[in-house]
């Protein structure tokens, strides 16, 4: 028999990466792996597999039945031209950049030379062209249109080179080769025929257009020397450097000056107030470093500490005394008279700083004046110079050009294009390609196939997975509790209690211990069991849950809160005629030993385990949920047991649930594979973890072996079932 205290199967390591709240700690969430996408597909399979085959085989046939074309490719190449003498000629036939090369090929593509090309045919060619499109024609219908008989015609240039593909598409592959060759042909007799003629016309329209540009010249150049008389000027760009330098210099020599000045005045300013606060003066650097002043202080100095010497030796009245005493009244004499120089030379150098800033700003000004004035007259003299070179350079150009086209007017004006491929008819149509059809089709089905799956899983969103419950939810998952059709109906809720070496009894000692590690509060306490909507299996995990704590040495007591639709009487065979309600109904007394109250009726069900009945139905259990009484009631129990398991309603259908959360320590959420909407799952978790209690987790139930193994990374329950089930 495996241990009783056997730990779940840990689920895969989750990403450190993606990070979710899980009360007030931080919970790893785990991404979406490849096994994951792989379940998703695999669920869905024969639902998108038969769509993607229907509509890529659908695809396949009707490209198939499409009418065949066939495809002929003339390849032309620009050559490029000798110059003579370097003149440029007037029409330049070759193309000098790959925006030329693009102008033809738009040329090409164009409707005036599909008209031509197809004016150029003989009655002969016309009827080839014709042929492919009568044969199929059904009797009594008119043939297509005159333009119809060409089939289609594209031209494109290759990148990167100087050549021009033609290629054309037909049903008869001799019209393709017909329609391709004669295209090419068209285009440079169009070629010709726009550079005939064109030489003459140039040079006189030059000879006219210099003549006024001459004149236009002669007045714009007239303009602007009678404005540099009128104001003076010889080049207004050298007069504003000049008096932007000035004004840089003068802004410079102001900045010094009133910064000096500044300086000069700051120490005044501490000057006045040492005299008025009647401290020395010599205590200012300024001061102490004037004149004789260093001189005299050391003198004072030595006099004073001579004095001291003698002091010892002779009396005050003593003639050295005496004279000492004089000499020094002369040095301080001196000394004042000194600092009075001092504070009267700095009061001179501050009249001296502002006589200079203002002479610096006075200075500055002139010069800004000069510049504004110079700056104003720019406009107007720029727009004269610039209206006159613009006259000169265009003058210029057109006689350049004038010489240009005299001299090569008589040069050869060949159109520098040869055929490098002629057009021949193809032997096989281009269309339909078997080889393109099927990669079509497959990339097309794949499209589906994938879309379809990805689709209904995003539209779909019933629990299903672990990754559901980490990472879309963001909780922790307790565990997973698998289908247990093999097992009697009467003994599902007793599993845990009788101990047998089942797969279902292994799965609830593992949310047994799930819910030990996740767990931060301490005996006695109570855990709330709920779920979204009914039949999810939250009296199944209540009751087995409750029967591992008590196999475990903990006094246990299950409480039967779902009062409106009450079943754990049922499930233990027992009468329903005492319990909450019928306690409440007897006056809700809190006197005595509960656990012998004949009206709460604590009945036992196995070693450390009891069970508290409903006491009948109620269509209004809020009234007494609401009661202090009731809350009372469970503090007084929590004294009895170690622990209380409350099978309360589904939150999805009555709110009874929320009112007893606020009696209970810790809440599990049961969810039951493929039946409740997340979005629906995840309002309430919200809704229970902002309330007081701890949110313990979510316990999975209702998966089949199979589908444990592929919805989650659970191996536990499959591996067991391999090692025990050969003991039973």
């Amino acid at each position: 028999m495996p241990s009783p205290l056997a730990i779940p199967a840990a689920p895969a390591k989750p990403s450190a990466s993606t990070r979710a709240p899980q009360g007030g700690e931080e919970h790893l969430v785990e991404r979406r792996t490849l096994r994951d996408y792989y379940v998703i597909i695999r669920e869905r399979l024969w639902i998108a597999l038969p769509l993607a085959l229907l509509v890529s085989l659908g695809l396949g046939y009707w490209k198939m039945r499409e009418t065949p074309m066939y495809e002929s490719r003339a390849t032309l190449q620009f050559e490029r031209e000798e110059r003579v003498m370097n003149q440029q000629k007037v029409v330049e036939l070759a193309p000098q950049s790959e925006v030329d090369i693009n102008t033809y090929v738009h040329q090409l593509n164009s409707g005036t030379l599909r008209s031509r090309v197809y004016d150029s045919f003989t009655p002969e060619e016309k009827a080839i062209l014709q042929r492919s499109f009568l044969k199929d024609l059904p009797p009594g219908a008119g043939p297509p249109a005159t333009g119809d008989f060409m089939g289609q015609v594209v031209a494109d240039a290759v990148r990167g080179s100087r050549l021009i593909r033609i290629t054309a598409r037909h049903r008869d592959p001799a019209a393709a080769a017909l329609v391709a060759n004669r295209t090419y042909q068209q285009f440079v007799n169009q070629l010709i025929e726009n550079a005939g003629g064109s030489s003459e016309f140039t040079v006189e329209f030059l000879q006219l257009r210099a003549t006024e540009l001459r004149k236009e010249l002669g007045e714009k150049e007239a303009l602007l020397q009678d404005y540099k008389k009128r104001h003076n000027l010889i080049s207004l760009d050298d007069s504003l450097n000049i008096v932007a330098d000035q004004l840089r210099r003068a802004n410079e020599a102001r900045t010094a000056a009133r910064h000096e000045r500044l300086r000069v005045e700051n120490l005044f300013r501490q000057v006045e107030a040492y005299r008025q606060n009647g401290r020395d003066l010599l205590e200012l650097s300024e001061i102490t470093g004037y004149g004789n002043i260093p001189a005299l202080r050391n003198q004072l100095s030595e006099l004073l500490q001579t004095q001291k010497v003698l002091s010892d030796r002779y009396l005050e009245r003593h003639p050295r005394m005496i004279e000492l005493a004089r000499q020094i009244a002369t040095v301080r004499a001196d000394l004042e008279k000194s600092i009075q120089l001092a504070v009267a030379d700095l009061s001179a150098s501050l009249e001296k700083a502002r006589d200079g800033e203002q002479t610096f700003e006075k200075e500055y000004a002139q010069h800004e004046k000069d510049q504004i004035k110079l700056n104003e007259l720019k406009p107007e003299y720029g727009s004269l110079e610039n209206e006159a070179l613009a006259k000169r350079t265009a003058y210029l150009q057109v006689l350049d050009r004038l010489n240009q086209t005299t001299t090569s007017k008589n040069l050869d004006s060949r159109v520098p294009l040869r055929v490098i491929d002629r057009a021949t008819p193809s032997h096989a149509p281009y269309t339909p390609n078997l080889a393109r059809v099927v990669r079509t089709s497959t990339i097309v089905g794949l499209l589906i196939f994938f879309g379809v799956a990805f689709g209904l899983s995003v539209v779909d969103d019933r629990i299903k997975s672990a990754w559901d419950v980490e990472s879309y939810l963001g909780v922790h998952l307790l565990g997973i509790i698998p289908e247990l059709a093999h097992v009697a109906t009467d003994s599902l809720h007793t599993l845990a209690i009788l101990s047998k070496a089942t797969p279902g009894v292994e799965s609830f000692l593992s949310v047994y211990s799930a819910v030990k590690i996740q767990s931060k509060i301490d005996y006695p306490k109570v855990i709330l069991v709920t779920s979204t909507i009914p039949g999810e299996g939250k009296t199944l995990v209540s009751c087995n849950l409750a029967g591992s704590f008590a196999r475990h040495g903990r006094s246990t007591l299950i409480i039967d809160c779902d009062m409106r639709r009450p079943m754990l009487h049922r499930h233990f065979k027992m009468e329903n005629d005492a319990g909450l309600l019928a306690w409440a109904e007897a006056g809700a007394s809190l006197d005595g030993d509960l656990t012998t109250d004949p009206k709460l009726g604590l009945a036992r069900i196995a070693d450390n385990l009891m069970l508290l009945r409903s006491g009948g139905r109620s269509k209004v259990p809020t009234e007494l949920l609401e009661k202090p009484e009731f809350g009372e009631l469970i503090l007084q129990l929590k004294k009895r047991f170690d622990l209380i398991v409350i099978d309360s309603p589904p939150l999805g259908a009555v709110t009874d649930s929320l009112l007893i959360a606020e009696q209970t320590d810790e809440v599990i959420y049961v969810c039951r594979f493929n039946r409740a909407l997340r979005k629906h799952i995840k309002v309430f978790v919200r809704t229970l973890r902002e309330g007081k209690n701890a949110f313990l987790g979510i316990v999975l139930n209702g998966l089949t072996a199979r589908r444990i193994a592929y919805y989650t990374n659970y191996r536990y329950y499959r591996s067991y079932k391999k090692y025990y089930g050969t003991q039973g």
